[in-house]
């Protein structure tokens, strides 16, 4: 069982798979894919592959050293009978590329495909029941129990603040949040929270009475149906009308992930998002439910995911740390992390439009600095004019401070946006240091993105 992940959730998932497959019986060894050689596979009769793909059709950053040492030799592999779990996002031209790549590279060497690469939308839970299903062909044949299922805590919305009022992009919100029992759990700089969002409470009642609905009809546990539906998929059609045989039929909403921008030392979880827009101007489902529809005290459906690829370094080795946008918030994590770890060789560039109105988090980073804790703050914004207008373009300027701070080991974090930025810092990256030198950084993990 071999797992490629750029944010920890293939990983997850093949965590899952490896488990269900033992309770079936088998014997299983889970490998990151980093860790899979030529002789390895020549020796392997059935494998399994779950596949991110990132970027621009990218693999995950650690994927790097199979594709250099392992698919340059093109072992012949005419024994290895294998499947491949291909995730990604439809929104993107390069739909699970990495997969599909992964796919067609074992075909040649003349492995043998178990089944149809299996493609995931957004972790659609559809399609990883599918996937579940067809590993009953394995062990005693037996269907595990769904681990697809959402398992959600209750969290509180205690603040909301907008975070850029007269910006002329999109409005962006900080969100305060505590556990509804009030023990905070445990998570480091860069992990996620899983949000399970839902529709607006006038978008429930318009389609239960499109559907000729009660709008008060309760469930045999004393539930309004109203309330399963805010965090259902809305069917376009109805097989019946009896409220317990529709919420039997219905499919939770997907989660949507967002970096944490806190630590449990601050005492709660904080979240900072941009509110989507649909063409019509209408809101993005989680982020019109976060940003428009919930209220102050209301329950938000949360999980805590870890987010390995992203932690903090080791040690007070030099960091550079490289966003845009809201990918400001996991940076922030990163630096109150080194704060607490008393950490002071930091760099942050960071990027948005106009420094009066988007300069996230501005006063506490300035103070930061100011103290000692930020050794240098490149802050650009594309619409003041100034010398530098991108992110990537302060960070080639500062070219030799780079290689400076690589040399004396320090790791880059990039979080933030995949289109534009990342792939242009990662330009930037190979020009100053050198395409060879950027490949060891990403081996020796020393070279990270979480982007989106």
């Amino acid at each position: 069982m071999v797992w490629a992940s750029q944010t920890g959730f293939a990983r997850q998932l093949a965590g899952h798979t490896a488990q269900s497959l033992r309770d079936g019986g088998c014997r299983v060894r889970l490998r990151a894919l980093d860790q899979v050689d030529a002789a390895l596979l020549a020796g392997t009769r059935k494998a399994l592959f779950i596949a991110s793909t990132t970027g621009e059709g990218d693999p995950p950053d650690h994927a790097l050293a199979f594709l250099g040492q392992v698919m340059r030799q093109a072992p012949a592999l005419p024994d290895l009978q294998y499947a491949v779990l291909a995730l990604g996002d439809r929104s993107y031209a390069d739909y699970c590329a990495f997969g599909h790549r992964l796919d067609d590279w074992l075909r040649r060497q003349g492995a043998q495909p178990l089944f149809d690469t299996v493609e995931v939308d957004n972790a659609d839970p559809a399609a990883l029941r599918h996937w579940q299903q067809l590993l009953a062909q394995f062990g005693d044949g037996s269907i595990q129990a769904d681990w697809s299922t959402p398992d959600y805590q209750p969290w509180v919305l205690q603040a909301r603040t907008r975070s850029n009022p007269g910006s002329v992009g999109g409005p962006v919100f900080q969100l305060c949040l505590q556990p509804a029992d009030g023990e905070l759990p445990v998570w480091q700089a860069g992990d996620i929270a899983e949000i399970g969002p839902r529709h607006a409470p006038a978008t429930v009642e318009q389609w239960m009475r499109a559907h000729a609905l009660d709008t008060q009809a309760t469930l045999a546990d004393g539930r309004l149906l109203r309330e399963r539906l805010a965090t259902a998929r809305l069917p376009d059609t109805l097989d019946g009308n009896a409220p317990e045989a529709i919420a039997a039929a219905l499919q939770p909403l997907p989660h949507r992930e967002y970096s944490i921008a806190s630590l449990p030392s601050e005492n709660h979880l904080r979240l900072l998002l941009r509110r989507q827009s649909h063409p019509d101007g209408t809101p993005g489902l989680a982020s019109g439910w976060l940003c428009d529809h919930a209220a102050i005290g209301a329950r938000i459906d949360l999980r805590l995911r870890s987010n390995p690829n992203f932690h903090p370094p080791a040690g007070d080795a030099p960091l550079v740390l490289i966003g845009n946008g809201t990918g400001i918030a996991g940076l922030r994590a990163h630096l109150r992390a080194r704060i607490d770890a008393g950490a002071r060789r930091n760099w942050l560039l960071f990027g948005e439009r106009n420094h009066a109105h988007d300069f996230h988090f501005g006063e506490e980073l300035e103070q930061w600095r100011r103290n000692g804790w930020i050794e240098h703050l490149d802050a650009v914004f594309s619409r003041d004019g100034g010398p530098h207008r991108y992110v990537q373009d302060a960070l080639a300027a500062q070219a030799a401070r780079l290689r400076r701070w690589v040399d004396d080991g320090a790791t880059v974090l990039v979080c933030g946006s995949l289109q534009g930025m990342a792939p242009a810092v990662d330009a930037v990256i190979a020009q100053a240091l050198g395409s060879q030198c950027k490949e060891q950084l990403v081996m020796q993990r020393r070279y990270r993105r979480d982007v989106y």
